[in-house]
């Protein structure tokens, strides 16, 4: 029987580019204490725990409650189990390890961290700043986390599905967002992506409104905004449904945003300014003349994070997609005191084109409850 070698770990690899990237700056090693970085880097899953990583062995420091995790989930990285604070035992592994330079992300580390770190270091050992190393390397997802992306997919789709027969006039926003988190739940979900956005008519014209205790009335616009968090990485999905009838007004806005999200899909690609995709949703949706009513952003990265690099808005002066990058589409019109209508899927750049990673229907007459 022919025996298939083992698929290398992509922690290796990870850690090689990790390596590659913090040369320029001079550094062999790197301070990581943000948790989703950690998580990257490690495929640990726990919290509270820092990781030294670089040139020669990688080090995780995490204490009693998750020792026996970070052992099963991180066979390849050397454990430090602590006993007293994190900053001693970062110092004590300095010491061991003669680690001269640490480099350190001033955007993760604080400022009294810092100060406790150099107190604790002494002299001998210089703290460097690295900016946004592991965030960057996030930026481009390998086949296995399109895998994980694609499977948080599955799950909010099959939650959404149930969520939809369940759906009743009368239900508060509250209702609705418990309901189907619940679902998430059943279909798979570790936790929701993020706190899933229900909104009822008027309030759907806020795009980041609060579940209250607004009710689903006949004619009302509900805006759903969700996500399923699944082996650490996320997804992030918007539609909006009509209960019971759909108004003229609703429907000339459903499709003026559908029609803004496909310019913007079809724009997609390797090699596109950032600015151009956003630039593409929001010419549709001027020239049908709500240009104030579109005032965010055309989407975002995802991956470990609900909103990751790049961002996908007028303010992108630079940047462009690169294969590997999974971004969301959601342009959205908004009619403050009336209503708003967005519509968001996840799309993969690829090295020829794009790959829309999520399938719920959007067709208008679909949409109506």
């Amino acid at each position: 029987m022919k025996v298939r070698p083992a698929r290398p770990s992509p922690i290796v690899g990870r850690i090689a580019r990790l390596r590659h990237r913090l040369r320029p700056a001079g550094v062999r090693r790197l301070l990581v204490t943000d948790p989703v970085d950690v998580g990257y880097l490690t495929d640990f899953t726990g919290d509270d725990s820092w990781l030294v990583a670089g040139e020669g062995r990688s080090w995780l420091l995490t204490d009693f409650r998750y020792a026996e995790q970070a052992e099963r989930e991180c066979p390849g990285i050397g454990l430090v189990v602590r006993h007293g604070t994190m900053v001693k035992a970062l110092a004590d592994l300095v010491r061991r390890k003669r680690i001269a330079r640490l480099g350190y992300d001033p955007e993760t580390v604080t400022v009294a961290q810092r100060s406790r770190l150099r107190r604790a270091l002494g002299d001998k050992v210089r703290l460097a700043p690295v900016e946004g190393v592991p965030a960057a390397l996030r930026v481009h997802k390998d086949s296995g986390e399109v895998r994980a992306i694609a499977a948080a997919i599955l799950v909010a789709e099959a939650a959404w599905r149930e969520f939809r027969r369940r759906v009743r006039l009368g239900m508060t926003e509250r209702e609705l967002a418990t309901e189907l988190d619940h679902r998430m739940r059943l279909a798979g979900a570790d936790v929701p992506a993020f706190p899933t956005i229900c909104a009822v008519g008027a309030s759907s014209s806020m795009p980041h409104a609060r579940p209250g205790d607004r009710r689903l009335r006949r004619g009302s616009v509900l805006l759903v905004d969700f996500g399923a968090r699944v082996a650490g990485y996320v997804c992030d999905l918007t539609r909006v449904l009509l209960a019971c009838r759909m108004t003229s007004r609703a429907a000339s806005i459903y499709s003026i945003v559908r029609e803004a999200q496909a310019a913007a899909i079809a724009r997609v690609g390797p090699g596109v300014p950032l600015a151009e995709v956003d630039a593409a949703a929001r010419a549709v949706i001027e020239a049908a003349g709500f240009a104030g009513a579109f005032q965010h952003g055309t989407g975002h990265g995802l991956g470990r994070q609900v909103h990751e690099a790049p961002a996908l808005s007028p303010l992108a002066v630079k940047g462009r997609l690169e294969p590997g990058m999974v971004v969301t589409i959601e342009p959205g019109i908004y009619l403050r005191g009336r209503f708003g209508i967005r519509l968001e899927d996840d799309v993969l750049v690829t090295e020829t084109g794009r790959r829309v990673l999520t399938h719920l229907e959007k067709d208008l007459e679909a949409m109506v409850l």
